[in-house]
């Protein structure tokens, strides 16, 4: 099937004639200084493009491999810096529908809120916006996106501007922890006293019968390497090896997360925390870290240990962790919508949602788009309702 949109493996050629698209650049072939300028000063956080991260989850990670990119540059300093960027696929790789469409490509974290130069977010949304149309898209899909952040309101300000509005093609709300506060304060009206004194009362017996329970977090690159394995084999230990998800099955995610954990943590963007019962290890989690927020990107635990709620227990000592740290304001779960075991532990919600953005005003081929995607949303959700009940 051909691709309605210029994705290509050449970089964009401005000498390209207007009747023909320009293609755009690879992914692989950007920059990395320039990227983590603008990663330093986004006006809103996602780890999940930072570029040690996405460049990783390109190179070999499963079907999220080979993607192109969407730059905004300026030159209003006197030099060229990069103000805006958005990793993105085409439609028929997202959807397998042949839609004139660039979709954000999913960097493995559900969040794909692109990067915007704080200074001048507008000037990047449209630079975005102009590149993606260049590239003969009619509209641009931001899947898993930030509905209430400050780059949803850039884009929707430049949308204005232009005489057109973003449409929301689904939204959910999921957990999200408000690290300004005091963690047990916190937790006490979260989860209530009762709850929280039956954890203690697990992580008693869990300390007389297999040793004293510590919490460890790794942040140096000689520790975060062996910290990695440890939550790969309890990963793969659990339900997620069970149903051949887990990341130390594939052998591309594996090199993915190994290459993306290692370059984070020399840049302080990455931690592993581990949860041990004297020396076995029972839970741990990886976490990354963007400006102010933390994201809690995969929990993988000892299912041995299940009756002491060993994934809870860590989350506890995580939250204590993170509201103690004074450059730590909100933290994502990055969850899906009401989780059974982050939801009553993290209260705050974040609005996250698909958002269609017309590139053309009072363009009908958008109305005809969305109800496309709409509809192959519903058959999707009906076909998982389905799924769903023959599991049960």
């Amino acid at each position: 099937m051909a691709d309605p949109v210029a994705i290509q493996g050449g970089s964009i050629t401005a000498a390209s004639r207007p009747s023909r698209p320009h293609a755009l650049a690879p992914l692989a072939a950007i920059a990395i200084e320039p990227w983590r300028a603008l990663a330093d000063r986004a006006i809103e956080p996602n780890g999940y493009y930072l570029p040690e991260w996405e460049l990783a989850v390109n190179a070999s990670a499963a079907g999220r491999t080979d993607a192109a990119v969407l730059q905004a540059w300026s030159d209003s300093a006197g030099t060229p810096h990069l103000i805006g960027l958005l990793p993105a696929i085409s439609a028929w790789r997202a959807y397998r529908m042949p839609l004139p469409v660039l979709v954000s490509a999913h960097p493995y974290g559900t969040l794909t809120t692109p990067l915007l130069d704080r200074d001048l977010a507008h000037d990047a949304v449209r630079g975005l916006m102009d590149q993606a149309r260049l590239a003969g898209a009619r509209a641009l899909v931001l899947r898993d996106m930030s509905l209430d952040g400050l780059a949803m309101r850039a884009i929707d300000a430049v949308l204005a501007e232009r005489g057109t509005a973003a449409r929301v093609l689904q939204s959910h709300a999921r957990a999200s922890l408000d690290a300004t506060r005091d963690a047990d304060e916190l937790l006490r009206g979260g989860i209530g006293a009762k709850k929280l004194k039956e954890l203690r009362r697990q992580r008693h017996r869990l300390a007389e019968q297999y040793g004293a329970v510590a919490f460890d977090v790794a942040r140096a690159p000689g520790d975060v390497g062996a910290a990695l394995e440890v939550f790969l084999t309890l990963e793969a230990s659990g339900w997620k090896g069970q149903r051949g998800t887990a990341l130390a099955q594939d052998a591309g995610d594996a090199a993915f997360i190994r290459r993306a954990a290692v370059a984070l943590v020399e840049r302080g963007a990455c931690e592993i925390v581990t949860l041990r019962a004297g020396t076995t290890p029972v839970a741990a989690a990886i976490l990354l870290r963007h400006l102010d927020r933390a994201f809690y990107f995969k929990l993988g635990i000892d299912e041995r240990f299940a009756k002491f709620s060993p994934g809870v227990q860590l989350t506890l000592d995580l939250t204590r962790h993170l509201c103690a740290d004074p450059t730590i304001v909100s933290a994502d779960s990055t969850a899906t919508a009401g989780h059974p075991m982050i939801d009553p532990i993290w209260r705050e919600r974040l609005a996250i949602g698909d958002v269609l953005i017309p590139l053309r005003s009072d363009d009908p081929m958008a109305g005809m788009i969305f109800t496309a995607l709409k509809l192959r949303q519903s058959a999707m959700d009906g076909l998982r309702s389905v799924v769903r009940k023959i599991r049960s």
